[in-house]
């Protein structure tokens, strides 16, 4: 079993500062936004994409897959009342020449292998798909 350790505190009413590691992310906690940090959504979103990310360097070596580059761009629905994220968009978007029945592969197993994704499923909706750049 695999623990993870996040520590976040409040510097004032514009904004936090969560830490991990030797990691540190300004956190937009204003209740009017702000433009150089992330809020929550865009927080869980940016962790999806991590994920997904990191499901490409993950299975990419054991499918022995060629890429050369990789990015993925999320888009969430929320409703207001209760507030809750009610679908989750992506597109993943990769350079690579391998065939079509490959790049399924991959996205089968990005989705398969993702904690975060796994995790989210069990919440929300996620739609998506994973294209080759051009």
């Amino acid at each position: 079993m695999t623990e993870y350790r996040v520590h976040a505190r409040r510097i004032d009413s514009h904004g936090s500062l969560a830490i991990a590691k030797e990691a540190e992310v300004v956190l937009d906690t204003d209740m009017a936004g702000r433009r150089d940090a992330m809020n929550p959504v865009e927080l869980l979103l940016a962790a999806l994409a991590a994920c997904m990310l990191k499901g490409i360097e993950r299975v990419t070596p054991m499918l022995a897959f060629q890429i050369e580059g990789a990015e993925v761009t999320l888009e969430a629905v929320r409703q207001d009342a209760p507030p809750k994220l009610t679908l989750i968009r992506y597109q993943i978007t990769v350079d690579s020449a391998e065939t079509d029945q490959r790049l399924d592969l991959l996205h089968r197993n990005i989705l398969k292998y993702g904690t975060i994704s796994n995790t989210l499923l069990g919440a929300v909706p996620l739609e998506g798909t994973l294209r080759r750049k051009g």
